[in-house]
C-alpha cells in the first residue's frame, strides 16, 4: 500500500529546477482551466508598525525580473509599500489544486511602462482611476458616480492622462514556493530561494 502511494507521488513531482519555469507552466495551465481571473493574486503588505494587511490584485505581467501589478499609490497598500517594500504574494488556483507563494520586495515600474498599460485599459477604467481616491472615506456611492460623470464630460474627445499617483509595482522575488495537492495530505512543497546570486531548491514537509 505504501509503495503504491509513493509510486503515484513520484509520477507528479515538481521536477523543474527553475522557479520561473514552474510559474510559467502553472500559470499557462491556469489560463486554460481556471474559470475566473487566473492572474488574481493575494498581496500582503505591512504598515510602519508592522501590522499586516491583505487584498487581491491582478498580475499584469511576469518575467524573470518580477511580477507586476498596478494600483493607486495613495491607497492603503500604496502607503504601506512606501513604508516597507517587503511583500508576499499568493496565487491559489483551486480548480488545479495548486498554489505558488512568492516573497520579495517591490520596485516602481518605469513611467513609460505605466503609461502604456494605463492607456491599454478600457476608457471608463481610466476615468475611474482618475476620480477614485482609493481607500479614503466616501460619503455615498452617488458622490462617486457624480464625480465619474463629471470626469467623463471633462475628458470628452481627449486622451485621459494617467494620474501621477497611479502606477505599477514589480515584485522582485527572493523566494518562490510551489505547492501541489496530493493524496493523504502528502502534498508536494518545493521551495526555491535566491542565495548568493543563484536559485537553490529544497523540498519541504507538507
Amino acid at each position: 500500500m505504501t509503495a503504491g502511494i509513493f509510486a503515484d507521488a513520484a509520477s507528479r513531482l515538481i521536477d523543474q529546477e527553475d522557479p520561473f519555469e514552474v510559474f510559467a507552466d502553472w500559470f499557462a495551465l491556469a489560463c486554460e482551466r481556471e474559470p475566473s481571473d487566473p492572474n488574481a493574486m493575494a498581496l500582503a503588505t505591512v504598515d510602519a508598525e508592522g501590522r499586516p494587511s491583505l487584498r487581491t490584485v491582478l498580475m499584469k505581467g511576469h518575467d524573470r525580473s518580477g511580477f507586476v501589478f498596478y494600483t493607486n499609490c495613495h491607497s492603503r497598500k500604496g502607503r504601506e509599500l512606501a513604508d516597507n517594500r517587503n511583500v508576499a504574494l499568493l496565487f491559489h488556483w483551486k480548480s488545479l489544486r495548486r498554489q505558488i507563494r512568492i516573497e520579495g520586495s517591490v520596485h516602481p515600474v518605469e513611467g513609460e511602462t505605466a503609461d502604456r498599460y494605463f492607456h491599454s485599459r478600457p476608457r471608463d477604467s481610466q476615468i475611474g482611476a482618475v476620480v477614485s481616491r482609493q481607500s479614503d472615506e466616501l460619503s455615498s456611492r452617488a458622490t462617486l458616480f457624480d464625480e465619474f460623470a463629471a470626469a467623463r464630460d471633462r475628458f470628452e474627445g481627449e486622451v485621459v492622462p494617467r494620474p501621477a499617483h497611479w502606477s505599477g509595482y514589480r515584485v522582485e522575488a527572493t523566494a518562490i514556493e510551489a505547492w501541489l495537492d496530493r493524496p493523504h495530505r502528502l502534498h508536494e512543497r518545493k521551495l526555491f530561494a535566491f542565495q548568493d546570486g543563484v536559485w537553490r531548491s529544497t523540498w519541504l514537509y507538507p
